[in-house]
């Protein structure tokens, strides 16, 4: 079995740079080819879309509402990947939407995403994302694991 190489890390660098710059112009459809046919895609708020179609679908209508003008940030250099075989691996990254009247990334929008990145004729794609807020523990939750 071949192992992963420079190669294939720099490729899906690559893949999570298409897929932030298509956010950043609104294309649902370049958006969604950054997916396999099949992905599953669980958003922050724990919606499920089922599939290219659906990911470009609500987020170009996303786009063209609410998330118009926005753009994604990452805040890690790099991504942290695993491989799990040559064509299989798992990327996390951290990275926050700012909306188009932010001045500057507000934390409080920063998430964590996980992803499953398969490799189909030679090009990565992601099979499965589940992005996460990240938030603080509010005062009794803070209270509650102290008293523990």
């Amino acid at each position: 079995m071949n192992s992963p190489t420079m190669n294939d890390r720099q490729a899906i660098q690559n893949l999570f740079i298409r897929l932030s710059q298509a956010w950043d112009a609104g294309d649902g459809v370049a958006y969604g080819r950054c997916f396999t046919a099949d992905a599953d895609y669980v958003t922050f708020n724990g919606e499920h879309l089922r599939g290219r179609q659906a990911i470009d679908t609500v987020h170009q209508q996303l786009w063209n509402g609410v998330l118009r003008g926005s753009k994604l940030l990452y805040l890690d250099a790099e991504l942290t990947l695993r491989f799990l075989s040559p064509e299989l691996a798992i990327a996390h990254a951290t990275g926050i939407v700012q909306l188009r009247f932010h001045k500057k990334p507000p934390t409080s929008r920063q998430s964590i995403n996980s992803n499953v990145l398969l490799k189909v004729n030679g090009e990565w794609q992601i099979a499965a994302f589940h992005n996460c807020r990240i938030k603080r523990p509010n005062w009794l939750q803070r209270w509650m694991i102290r008293s523990k």
